[in-house]
């Protein structure tokens, strides 16, 4: 019984019923019904986590979410997500964050994590991180791949956000869970394949308009390609480290 979370909850159903989004949901099922387990859900936009919670509810259960430090630190979002039993995500001090996440596995909670990372401004799926299977094979729990489609039309990096009634279709896909093995490197590598073939089974019934900013470049829409998302990517990482360095450096003086 999580009474904050489960408010939070209904609170999140009736802004989706007054957005007339809706939702298809496959392999609910393979959510475990108990015990701890890495949550490995791809990113398109700012609002599917809280679509990624939807499937946990077939048994039940909660996701406790691996969430960036600042999203913490705000006033308003942090006395949130601290109710909500989220874990921060302080870059500076990952090791902290890493061991706060096996411990919640370990008691037997799901973990939600973006493997990779950041927003794929391509749609497609980015390489992956290794932390959601060093987690897994640390915690001995399995990953369960979840894929969302649809919800870079609500808010996605680089666009205007569409958070009035958009009537928008939501498809999310939950796979088998994954038992975990070594070395991380190939667990990571699986883990991502699956989740590429659940994708690609959500776009088939999707409709895709031509030249949609939220439409992959290979399904016919304008969205940059993987390699121009990653370029851009390192293009802007370079940019804000450029930033912290002159910040740095001005607060040295």
């Amino acid at each position: 019984m999580d009474p904050v979370y489960r408010t939070a909850i209904g609170l999140a159903r009736a802004v989706f019923f007054l957005q007339g989004l809706t939702f298809t949901v496959h392999g609910a099922e393979n959510v475990p019904a108990k015990g701890g387990a890495v949550i490995a859900i791809n990113h398109t936009g700012y609002m599917d986590f809280t679509y990624a919670g939807l499937p946990v509810r077939t048994p039940k259960r909660y996701i406790r979410f691996m969430a960036k430090k600042e999203v913490f630190d705000n006033k308003i979002s942090g006395p949130i997500m601290r109710a909500l039993k989220h874990i921060p995500v302080d870059r500076g001090a990952g090791a902290d964050s890493y061991r706060a996440a096996v411990d919640v596995l370990r008691k037997g909670e799901l973990v939600g994590v973006y493997p990779e990372a950041t927003i794929s401004r391509s749609f497609e799926i980015k390489e992956f991180k290794s932390g959601a299977a060093r987690m897994a094979i640390e915690a001995d729990v399995p990953i369960v791949p979840v894929v969302i489609w649809g919800a870079q039309r609500v808010w996605t990096k680089g666009f205007d956000k569409h958070l009035g009634r958009s009537n928008t279709p939501i498809s999310i896909a939950v796979g088998e869970p994954i038992a975990p093995f070594e070395p991380a490197a190939e667990l990571t590598a699986q883990v991502r394949a699956t989740m590429q073939e659940l994708l690609a089974g959500l776009q088939q019934d999707y409709p895709h308009p031509a030249g949609e900013y939220w439409v992959p470049a290979k399904l016919g829409g304008s969205a940059p390609t993987l390699e121009e998302a990653d370029r851009m990517d390192a293009e802007e990482a370079a940019a804000k480290a450029k930033r912290r360095a002159a910040k740095a450096t001005d607060q040295g003086e």
